[in-house]
């Protein structure tokens, strides 16, 4: 049965390519939400990015006919500028008319009326618009293209229980999963086996694709620091092996994934030299403030919003000192963070970026880090990664968890974050790793599970 989906202005900013999602079925943009987009698309950051790309995407959908009569799309459906429908009338009193909002509301309620024989949805990622609408009798949905349809994230470990043979074999050289443990398990996913026969005997393993194999780095340092649990040293196996092109390590505050994520650089870049340089990246722009407001060049806005950085390299350089190790430049600086962050970056060895500065960005042979990737849709989080170029390696980290997302366009189902996870977890150049344990300090530890 075809539908006729009314397209809100945030569902647009979400994804760019939202008139491809809708299969078979009537697309309807109401004319208030263009110009929605065209207040928007002078803003700095992902919002005024995304409001360019959409008016890209429908002009190309125009050379191929008449948008305020209706084009098809390759799918079948069709997508429609909605010029009429505007009669505020149909409306209750006590709405505030002034509102684009609530002239969208109106326009998806004249369609409904005008065409009762087919089902009229308005698709909005605002809350209140949906209760709003809903309140007046129009079917609301969110969208749900890219939207996890699953409770359960994929954490990239299991605990099973094996013979110790089983576990000897591991050692030995890999061990061969039967058929029945094989089911469902993703390239680099890790195992905890437990001996069913000795007590005590057991191992932490990474299935490689092929069989079960011991961790590679499990008793290695980076940087002066040392995992210390198990879900930490899954990720910083992930973190130092150079075959995983991409990591994502999802965890609560004071989990470890922002420290464990800098050591591993650090010591892949300024260390070993196994790659060129470290760019950090986050989302200031979703986050709160808009980064064209603070003073400065891009280096100095970015600043109030590298604290979990900066706040890192500041406690492994102490890690550093007392563990009497010293770096190819010499021992820990007797300068501030900033100033060693500084000296770096002259080098062109560390860079701190926001998602603003990645268009037509290539990273070669660079470890990249991106911080709060909750805050990404997905479209900003394949904008991401298609930077990959040759020899680099990107790292995402974040909480997925409602209460530490503050963008208006992603939730926890719908976040450029798990999104990834999800869809990347079946490559073997991928791994995963969520880390449940809480380890920056007691008073973390009751916050986070308290509170």
């Amino acid at each position: 049965m075809i539908k006729n989906y009314v397209i809100d202005t945030n569902v647009m900013i979400h994804d760019p390519n939202f008139l491809y999602k809708f299969s078979d079925n009537n697309v309807i943009i109401p004319i208030l939400c263009i110009e929605e987009l065209d207040n928007l698309k002078k803003r700095d950051g992902i919002v005024g990015y995304n409001a360019r790309n959409v008016a890209k995407e429908l002009q190309r959908v125009m050379a191929l006919g008449d948008i305020s009569h209706g084009i098809k799309l390759p799918d079948g459906g069709t997508i429609r500028v909605e010029l009429n429908s505007m009669d505020l009338g149909a409306m209750p009193n006590g709405v505030d008319m002034s509102k684009n909002d609530s002239k969208i509301i109106a326009v998806t309620k004249n369609l409904q009326d005008k065409n009762p024989d087919t089902l009229t949805i308005l698709v909005s990622k605002d809350v209140y618009m949906s209760i709003k609408a809903s309140s007046v009798g129009i079917k609301v949905e969110d969208y749900q293209n890219d939207k996890l349809q699953t409770d359960e994230i994929y954490k990239g470990y299991r605990d099973i229980e094996l013979s110790s043979a089983s576990i000897d074999a591991v050692y030995a050289g890999g061990l061969v999963l039967s058929p029945e443990l094989l089911e469902g398990v993703y390239p680099n996913e890790f195992f905890h086996i437990k001996s069913n026969d000795t007590t005590g005997h057991e191992v932490l393993a990474r299935y490689n694709g092929e069989k079960l194999v011991p961790l590679k780095y499990t008793h290695d340092t980076a940087w002066g620091l040392t995992p210390i649990n198990r879900e930490q040293k899954m990720a910083f196996e992930l973190l130092m092996n150079p075959e995983i092109q991409f990591a994502t390590i999802i965890g609560g505050a004071g989990s470890g994934k922002t420290i464990l994520a800098t050591a591993t650089a650090l010591q892949n870049v300024i260390e070993t030299n196994r790659y060129r340089k470290i760019v950090f990246v986050r989302p200031v722009v979703a986050a709160g403030n808009d980064i064209g407001f603070l003073p400065g060049d891009e280096n100095e806005k970015l600043r109030p919003w590298m604290g979990s950085f900066y706040d890192a390299i500041e406690n492994l350089s102490d890690i550093k000192e007392q563990s009497g190790s010293k770096s190819n430049f010499g021992s820990k600086p007797t300068f501030t963070v900033d100033d060693f962050i500084e000296q770096y970056r002259q080098r062109g060895v560390i860079e701190t970026r926001t998602f603003t500065y990645m268009r037509g960005r290539t990273f070669t042979n660079a470890l990249v880090i991106v911080d709060e990737a909750q805050e990404m849709t997905p479209h900003i989080a394949k904008l991401m990664l298609t930077r990959a170029g040759h020899d680099s390696k990107f790292i995402f980290l974040g909480d997925p968890s409602d209460n530490q997302i503050d963008s208006h366009y992603v939730d926890s189902k719908s976040n450029g974050l798990v999104y990834t996870v999800d869809k990347m977890k079946e490559f073997k150049i991928t791994g995963h790793v969520t880390l449940k344990r809480v380890e920056r300090s007691p008073l973390a530890k009751i916050a986070e599970r308290s509170m």
